[in-house]
């Protein structure tokens, strides 16, 4: 199983970035996990958008759909230049009807995923867990029978975060704050919750992401590793994990 970071800034890309957006591929089989602002040109520099099988949503906020609508562009020029006929599902949560009805387009298709079920997607069995976010939010859980990857998506600290993510191979964490800033109201976490939430689950990598645009954001691993004696890792646009 093979992650690559598309994009990892919270809120808005900085400078050259992109928002929320992961790579997941194994046996060949593609899926893109969120399409944050900047993703549809990021993901280009390592497969082509006709390569996906599939499109997973966490939540409808903007830094995380934002390049739905060119994506699904992509795919209807790609009819236009191939002929290519076939629709992209889109998966996401029905907790909005609205949002989740813009997943459907000429060539994409929206496909209901129900948060108390499992989900199987080519060789991903994906669990959900709901976030603490003002919109409702699901982070994931995704093995493929060997690995485990955990994906909070937009969340505050939540105890029961340490249940899910147990035994994860990797964590992805909303890292949007620094150590001692409060971002429940906003439903993120710092870099000390994070790093507990991983301590307290024995996870082997701890990948921060959901980045502020202020700061030093490599202060963010000193801060985590306070907490967490594992492995830290800053999210960055290009950065593989493989199991």
């Amino acid at each position: 199983m093979k992650l690559t970071v598309i994009g990892c800034w919270g809120g808005y890309p900085a400078r050259d970035g992109a928002t929320s957006s992961y790579l997941l591929e194994k046996e060949g089989f593609l899926l893109l996990i969120d399409v944050g602002s900047g993703a549809l040109s990021k993901l280009q520099k390592y497969k082509a958008v006709s390569d996906l099988d599939a499109v997973i949503i966490s939540h409808y906020h903007h830094d995380h759909i934002a390049d739905l609508g060119v994506l699904q562009y992509a795919k209807l020029i790609e009819y236009y230049v191939k002929g290519a006929n076939k629709r992209l599902p889109i998966y996401g949560h029905t907790a909005d009807q609205a949002s989740f009805q813009t997943l459907t387009h000429e060539y994409t298709k929206a496909m209901p995923y129900n948060p108390k079920e499992e989900l199987k997607l080519g060789p991903f069995t994906i669990q959900f867990f709901e976030t603490v976010h003002p919109v409702p939010c699901y982070g994931m859980r995704i093995s493929d029978g060997e690995s485990v990857i955990v994906y909070t998506a937009d969340t505050s600290y939540k105890e029961e975060w340490k249940d899910f993510a147990q035994g994860a191979d990797l964590l992805i964490v909303d890292c949007n704050y620094y150590a001692g800033q409060d971002g429940t109201k906003a439903g993120h976490m710092n870099s000390e919750e994070g790093a507990r939430i991983a301590e307290a689950a024995g996870v082997d990598t701890l990948m921060l992401s959901h980045l502020p645009q202020y700061g030093d954001i490599h202060q963010l691993v000193i801060e985590a590793k306070k907490h967490y004696k594992g492995n830290v890792r800053l999210a960055e646009e290009g950065a593989i994990w493989q199991s």
